[in-house]
């Protein structure tokens, strides 16, 4: 994939993971700034301005903003290297905020759904994530389920514009 265009992809699965359990934490956003500011893309970008108007967009869309992004994930071909570097922006934000919810994990399984690295190649990049590998039960699809269980359960509330 490239370059530019990962990068984008990057911050918008951190910015889901972030929105995933319906709550935005300082923490979240200081990591995503931490992380990015390292990316060539956004060494000159405004990234609270960025996050912000994905606020925007989630705001207006609500779960259409997490289904297209599952789409992107679901239409794109990625590298192992991409893959992996997807999966460790998902799990530090979702960790950042030293609170790990259940819609997070079954978040990032939909997200993991999408992708082809193997559990022992992730495992072997991230050993301590098993949790967020665990099969659940279920007898279909288990991805479209917890999909639709998230879209079901979560309470998707309205985020203010972030004042820095």
């Amino acid at each position: 994939m490239e370059k530019t265009e990962f990068e984008k992809l990057l911050l918008k699965t951190a910015f889901c993971c972030l929105a995933s359990d319906g709550n935005i934490d300082k923490r979240e956003i200081d990591l995503i700034q931490s992380i990015f500011t390292h990316y060539d893309q956004y060494k000159n970008v405004n990234l609270k301005s960025k996050i912000n108007s994905f606020i925007e967009l989630y705001n207006e869309k609500g779960k259409d903003f997490f289904t297209f992004y599952f789409d992107l994930l679901k239409d794109t071909t990625f590298s192992l290297d991409e893959e992996l570097i997807i999966i460790d922006i998902a799990i530090r934000t979702i960790q950042a905020d030293d609170l790990i919810e259940y819609s997070e994990i079954k978040f990032f399984k939909i997200i993991r759904h999408h992708l082809k690295a193997t559990d022992s190649q992730i495992l072997e990049k991230f050993p301590d994530i098993e949790i967020f590998l665990e099969e659940d039960i279920a007898t279909e699809s288990i991805y479209d389920i917890m999909k639709k269980q998230y879209f079901d359960t979560v309470e998707l509330p309205q985020f203010e514009i972030i004042k820095f």
